[in-house]
């Protein structure tokens, strides 16, 4: 899941008057709180999903969120005719300076949603760009949100806004964090619901302690589940490496059936997920007529590694293929890089012989 920090565009402007139709009558039930849950903001999973009214139920937020409300516009002068979802905020008591908004939506290439915020005036504070990359999948995208000031956020999405599932907002704390100074730039930013940061490619080959760590394409690529529609890599070896790792990142996988990675025309097996917590809002399940058991999707980027055995490798060029799971049709890979192990003079191993 990608994580964007925000800059401020201070862009003066009024949002449309507008006659917004209530996704929520009378905004949104609040959930009881006492003193510890004052102290301690809750987070908010607001579900945005147009559902008919016959269907519909009441949802309950913290008392932060004030209320949510969706207004659609229709085509002016040529402009494209979009929906607007409206969230008002107050700020919760304790010192929260910023909000972590994750939106879930259709990936859509002509329907990427951007959000918006304002502050009492009606004034523009901010405005993220657009979200996800166009893939064609469910997905989620992230935004860390500057809240001094602001008291609405607006979801801007083109088209009717079905295309838009549900928003995790959560308040976030500052802390002083150390790291060393030596490794790589890692993002240290904490995730809810995973404690992995999003993946990065490196520009250009990097060496240390006796491991090679190179690039096979840091862009997104499209998988399918056959080899036509596999992602074709090369690389080059001049020597014989003790381990070798792939690591990527996949779009929205049903997370049983993680990506097939081949090496040099030989299926070396799938590779392994590193799954966020269940808790995660993304995961969304699946139903399938004769199935007793519900499948699970995860609704945005997981981690994936395969350990290469050496043997499958050789000096010279090399050729690896990601096919996307066979229950995964249609799927998505990014950052993807290979790590390779060599013996160097700090070496920590055992000569063991064997017990006759």
């Amino acid at each position: 899941m990608l994580v964007r920090i925000v800059a401020l565009l201070w862009l003066i402007g009024a949002p449309s008057s507008l006659l917004a139709q209530e996704a929520f009558n009378n905004g949104l039930p609040q959930q009881e709180s006492d003193t510890t849950a004052q102290n301690n903001a809750e987070s908010a999973w607001i579900d945005l999903r147009q559902h008919p009214s016959a269907n519909s139920r009441p949802q309950s937020a913290p008392s932060w969120v004030d209320a949510v409300n969706m207004a659609p516009t229709v085509e002016i002068n040529g402009a494209s005719a979009k929906t607007i979802f409206r969230i008002r905020i107050a700020h919760p008591p304790g010192d929260y300076q910023v909000l972590y908004f994750r939106l879930f939506f259709d990936d859509n290439s002509n329907a990427r949603p951007e959000l918006v915020a304002w502050d009492e005036l009606g004034t523009q504070v901010l405005r993220s760009g657009k979200l996800g990359s166009g893939v064609g999948l469910p997905t989620s995208d992230s935004v860390m949100i500057p809240m001094n000031g602001i008291s609405t956020l607006d979801v801007e999405v083109p088209g009717d806004g079905k295309t838009i599932r549900g928003a995790y907002l959560d308040w976030m704390t500052t802390s002083e964090i150390v790291h060393p100074v030596s490794a790589e730039h890692r993002d240290v930013i904490p995730e809810p619901f995973s404690s992995l940061p999003p993946l990065h490619a490196p520009e250009q080959d990097l060496e240390h302690f006796g491991t090679v760590t190179a690039t096979l394409a840091s862009e997104t690529i499209p998988v399918g589940s056959d080899a036509q529609r596999g992602a074709a890599f090369q690389f080059g070896i001049e020597s014989q490496p003790l381990l070798a790792l792939l690591t990527f990142e996949v779009a929205s996988p049903r997370i049983d059936s993680p990506p097939e990675v081949y090496v040099n025309g030989e299926d070396v097996g799938a590779a392994t997920f590193t799954l966020p917590e269940l808790a995660d809002p993304a995961y969304q399940g699946q139903m399938e007529s004769l199935l007793k058991e519900m499948r699970f999707q995860y609704t945005g980027w997981l981690r994936a590694q395969k350990l290469i055995p050496v043997s499958n490798l050789k000096v010279g060029t090399n050729d690896v293929t990601i096919q996307s799971g066979g229950a995964t049709p249609t799927s998505a890979i990014r950052g993807t890089q290979i790590q390779l192990k060599y013996l160097w003079e700090k070496s920590d191993y055992l000569l063991q012989t064997p017990d006759y």
